[in-house]
């Protein structure tokens, strides 16, 4: 489930991004990126591009192809965490941000992580709380194609998915 936060003297702001701001929960330090103006379901959030590239995987990368993954430029797009439930797509074939859904001022960003990644750096368990939440996220290769058919994906997971299930 994604998390919209009005106020709360939990929640501190890091930085701001002109559509977005970095949020910390000052007891768990957990960041993330909210939305700090609404967007409709298909627009384009934000361009990114390419930081630094590299042949494996690290936690703060994202797959744009076999042995190809990248930080994310501007920075802070980083903070936007993993969701079962994502309002946000990051198509590394257009180096666009896209909603997926309505998002609403001061609703949390969030990806599915295998819809960019085919195997995790660094697998981790999911509290998303979403009906459909995967809890063990590892990335594309450990999930069903009818799984993976609910999100939206990079053209390099449908086209490792293609590879592995002709």
């Amino acid at each position: 489930m994604r998390q919209t936060i009005l106020a709360s003297p939990l929640i501190q702001v890091i930085s701001n991004h002109g559509f977005s701001e970095i949020r910390q929960n000052i007891q768990t330090k957990q960041k993330a990126l909210y939305a700090i103006k609404a967007f409709k379901k298909g627009e384009i959030i934000s361009s990114f591009s390419a930081g630094e590239i590299s042949k494996v995987p690290h936690y703060l990368t994202v797959q744009t192809g076999k042995q190809q993954h990248i930080t994310l430029v501007p920075e802070f797009l980083q903070y936007i965490n993993h969701s079962c439930q994502p309002n946000v797509f990051f198509n590394t074939s257009t180096f666009k941000l896209i909603a997926l859904a309505d998002i609403t001022e001061n609703e949390e960003l969030c990806f599915f992580y295998p819809s960019t990644e085919w195997e995790m750096a660094q697998p981790f368990y999911c509290y998303c709380s979403s009906k459909d939440c995967l809890q063990n996220i590892r990335g594309a290769k450990y999930l069903s194609t009818d799984h993976l058919a609910k999100y939206t994906l990079t053209d390099f997971i449908r086209q490792e998915l293609k590879l592995t299930n002709p």
